[in-house]
């Protein structure tokens, strides 16, 4: 993700997180069965993927911990 994406995740409410997380697990699963069925075009997309969803319970965790702090 660009950093103009994470800054729009960042202004993102929780439920939209939880959707975007939800949508790149689903998208990661569908990665590594196409992987596993020969049918991956680019295999470095699972590694993007697998960042994104990273990036995305950071912020989700960042948010908890702000939210602590008040």
């Amino acid at each position: 993700m660009k950093a103009r994406d994470l800054q729009e995740l960042r202004n993102s409410t929780p439920q939209e997180l939880q959707t975007k997380l939800k949508d790149l697990k689903s998208e990661l699963f569908n990665l590594r069965f196409q992987l596993a069925t020969g049918q991956l075009e680019n295999p470095m997309r699972i590694r993007e993927v697998k960042k994104s969803i990273a990036q995305v319970k950071t912020i989700i965790r960042e948010e908890e911990i702000k939210s602590y702090q008040q």
